[in-house]
């Protein structure tokens, strides 16, 4: 099976598939990665910035992230909604559900349940319990669809959280 990991291939095929292509390239994204995890926010947007640019979707989701909690840089709920987007658009389920939030909550973005819901189905499609269990929630509810018990059913099923009665 191909290699899938972002941070490791090499092949530069589409914009959602855009990775480092030299070994400087490879290291500097690496290294921002690293930089990220280690919560070393002002190197990591230095590092990763550049790679949110040429359209890698890893890199787009940790600038967002960093926008979006002020680290590293100031707080700036429109460039975290403007780099979550560009990731969620290359179909990087993280950023997808992160959309799917900012929408719900109006942060950086007014409030538009319509659109939470579409980028938490394609986040909960891809797998990601948090938005199967808050689709689960919106159908109950009927907040940016219709109230839908058994829709709200089947997303509690596939996220493994039970619906209160």
């Amino acid at each position: 099976m191909p290699e899938t990991d972002p941070a490791k291939t090499t092949a530069r095929e589409t914009k959602a598939s855009a990775t480092p292509v030299s070994a400087t390239e490879q290291v500097d994204f690496n290294s921002g990665v690293a930089a990220f995890d280690a919560k070393h926010f002002s190197r990591a947007m230095q590092l990763l910035s550049p790679f949110a640019e040429q359209g890698l979707a890893d890199a787009q989701y940790r600038v967002a992230i960093m926008y979006q909690n002020g680290l590293g840089i100031a707080r700036n709920g429109a460039q975290a909604v403007h780099w979550m987007r560009q990731a969620a658009e290359q179909g990087h389920a993280l950023a997808q559900h992160g959309l799917g939030f900012s929408y719900f909550q109006g942060e950086g973005v007014g409030a538009d349940p319509v659109q939470a819901v579409h980028w938490f189905r394609l986040a909960a499609e891809q797998g990601l319990l948090g938005s199967a269990s808050t689709l689960a929630m919106m159908y109950a509810e009927g907040n940016g669809v219709e109230c839908d018990r058994t829709e709200a059913e089947r997303w509690a099923r596939i996220a493994g959280v039970t619906l209160p009665i």
